[in-house]
Parts: structure tokens; C-alpha cells; sequence
């Protein structure tokens, strides 16, 4: 409705200038005709080509698929200059004999375009063809945008459900994580318990109740930093303590700087130290020996965890999901800006998490 509109304006303002030409030639003449007649004359006489701009363009905006390559619009320009351009003429002749009081017959018809010159002629092909052309472009360009426009939506759509999608498995790790964390940190308490150990079985519910208020305010958070994050491996650690006594022995490289600043998913060291403490101290009898690195290189932020590899230790295999779900989650959280690899090294077992330091900046 809207180039429909557009085009009703067009040709007013065609209609209304080409009365202004003729108003001032009548009044060069000496005639007193108003200007609304000079009006009425040219919208009467392209009245024809009017009608015709809205309904090549209705035809155009109905059947897309006549645009769809040269030879069928050659082919409709072909049959509209066939079929448009002798009835134009044919108006013009009516329009004429209206114009000069004639009386309307078919001979009469027939006399005027008789007397229609080439140039006339010609002048209606050209309005026919220029007419063509534009009504061709604006419905070419218009079809152009909806196709756009539809591919965005379909885009949109996909990226949102794409999204809601990922949402919901970020949702279900940590819905994983949560619990086993819990399980976890139960199991130590539950080994003080069993030592007959009051005081120490009571300092560690206090300090899992710090962790689980943690760990359930940054359940709601997308994001946390680095420094948040180790304050919370160091309770951690104090739980643990409580438990392996003397035998945990871990030393932090590099909490300091502005690697402290970074930001990474939430709970995502707790598993790394777990896993480590698992295969470590869960597999011998003697002390651990457990290192967490942190620095900042590049764009990145780079922790490595690494733990001794115990050949003659009695395997503690835990659930599995420690290394599994940070994986997934690195994934789910960065796509290719982030990695989780482990190897072995040295006798040592060695995991190493590299993060976009930017990613808070993009995720916002």
C-alpha cells in the first residue's frame, strides 16, 4: 500500500507540474481558465498510465516468480508494450475527441489515431518502458528485502534457540556439578565424623556452609573472578585439610596481579583441585604433592593444575565427572576461546585450562 501510495504521489506531481505549464501558457494567451481545468486535463489524459503503474505493480508484488530472471521479465516487458502501448494510443484518441467536443464513434476513434504522429507514439512507448522499469526495479528491490529480512528472522530464531538450547545444557551441568560437589564435600565431613573428631567435624559444617552459600550464589552468576574464585578453592582446601590432615600439601603460584582480575565460569578450579586430590593423595599413603599456577599470557588466562602419578597406588576412580563437565562447560562458555588438555609429564599428571581473558567483555 505503501508504493501504491508513493506512486499515486508521483504522478499528482507530475500531473500537478505539467498544469502549471499549461496554466502559463493560457495565461501568456490571454485566457482566463483556472488552473484546477490545466489539473484536470493531465490527470484525465495519463489517467491510463496510472492505473496501469498500480497494477503492474500488484502483479509484480502477487507473482514474485516473474522476477525471478532476465528472460521472463523480457518476456512480460514484451507483452506489456504489445498489449499496453496500442491501448494507451487508443486512450489518447478518446481523450482527445473528449477534449475537443467531438462525438464519440469508432469511425472517430479511428480518424484520431490516424492522426497521431510517430513522436507521439514514441513518447508512449518510452512512459510505457520507463514505467516498466521502475515498477520492475522497486518490486525487484522489494522482494530482495523480504527475502533479507525473512532470513534474519530465520537466523534469529535459530540463534535463539540455538541459544536457549545451550542455555539448558549449561543448566544441567551445573545442575550435575552442584550436587557431586556436594556429595564431595559430604564424604570428607563424613570421614571427620568417623574419626571420632568433634571439634574438627564441626569446624568443617561451618566451612561447608560457607562453600554452599557460594557455590549457590554463583550457581545465578555467568561470571566470577579469578580472586573469588581461589578464596573459594582455599575454604575448599581448609574442608579438605580437615580431613587428609597434614598429608595435603598444595602450593598456588601466581595469585597475584592482574590475573586476579580475569574472570571465568564459577566453580570452575574446585573440580581441578578435587580431581587432583583424588589421584594424588587418594592413591597412597604418604603426603601430596599438588601445584595450581595461574597467570596471565597474552589474551589469556592460563591455570594448570598437576598432580603425582601414583603406579603402585590403589586407584580411586570417583565419578568422572570432574574433568568431563569442565570440559563441556569451557565449551559451552567460550566455543573455541577456551580449552581444557590434559597429559602426562615428567611422572606428573598434568591438566591445563586456557581462557579468553576478554570473555566477560564479549559476554556482556
Amino acid at each position: 500500500m505503501t508504493v501504491l501510495a508513493i506512486s499515486a504521489l508521483a504522478w499528482t506531481t507530475i500531473c500537478a507540474m505539467g498544469a502549471l505549464s499549461s496554466y502559463a501558457d493560457w495565461q501568456r494567451d490571454g485566457s482566463d481558465r483556472p488552473y484546477w481545468q490545466a489539473l484536470w486535463a493531465w490527470c484525465f489524459t495519463h489517467l491510463l498510465l496510472m492505473l496501469y503503474t498500480c497494477q503492474l505493480y500488484v502483479v509484480f508484488s502477487c507473482r514474485p516468480a516473474l522476477l525471478a530472471d532476465v528472460r521472463r521479465i523480457g518476456a512480460a516487458y514484451a507483452l506489456v508494450v504489445t498489449c499496453f502501448v496500442p491501448l494507451e494510443m487508443l486512450y489518447s484518441a478518446f481523450v482527445r475527441l473528449v477534449q475537443k467536443h467531438e462525438p464519440l464513434s469508432v469511425a472517430g476513434l479511428w480518424q484520431r489515431l490516424q492522426r497521431i504522429d510517430r513522436y507521439d507514439w514514441f513518447m508512449e512507448f518510452a512512459w510505457t518502458s520507463f514505467t516498466f522499469i521502475a515498477v520492475v526495479a522497486i518490486c525487484t528491490w522489494s522482494v530482495k528485502r523480504r527475502t533479507e529480512q525473512q532470513w534474519q528472522h530465520l537466523q534469529v530464531d535459530h540463534l535463539r534457540l540455538q541459544l536457549d538450547l545451550e542455555y539448558q545444557r549449561l543448566q544441567a551441568l551445573r545442575g550435575q556439578l552442584e550436587p557431586h560437589f556436594i556429595f564431595n564435600a559430604l564424604n570428607a565431613i563424613t570421614a571427620l565424623v568417623r574419626s571420632d573428631d568433634r571439634r574438627a567435624a564441626l569446624t568443617g559444617i561451618s566451612r561447608l556452609s560457607a562453600l554452599l552459600r557460594y557455590a549457590l550464589v554463583a550457581s545465578e552468576r555467568d561470571w566470577v573472578r579469578v580472586d573469588e574464585e581461589l578464596a573459594f578453592v582455599r575454604d575448599y582446601l581448609s574442608l579438605q585439610r580437615l580431613r587428609y590432615g597434614e598429608r595435603l600439601q598444595i602450593r598456588i603460584e601466581g595469585d597475584a596481579g592482574p590475573v586476579l582480575e580475569a574472570c571465568c565460569p564459577p566453580l570452575l578450579l574446585q573440580p581441578l583441585i578435587e580431581n587432583a586430590l583424588r589421584h594424588d593423595l587418594d592413591c597412597h599413603g604418604g603426603c601430596g604433592d599438588v601445584r595450581l599456577a595461574l597467570r596471565c599470557e597474552a589474551a589469556e588466562v592460563v591455570i594448570r593444575m598437576c598432580n603425582p602419578l601414583h603406579a603402585g597406588g590403589a586407584f580411586n576412580p570417583g565419578l568422572g565427572l570432574g574433568l568431563r563437565s569442565t570440559r563441556a562447560r569451557l565449551q559451552l562458555a567460550y566455543g573455541e576461546r577456551a580449552s581444557l588438555r590434559t597429559w602426562e609429564e615428567a611422572g606428573r599428571f598434568v591438566a591445563e585450562v586456557r581462557l579468553d581473558a576478554e570473555a566477560d567483555e564479549v559476554a556482556s
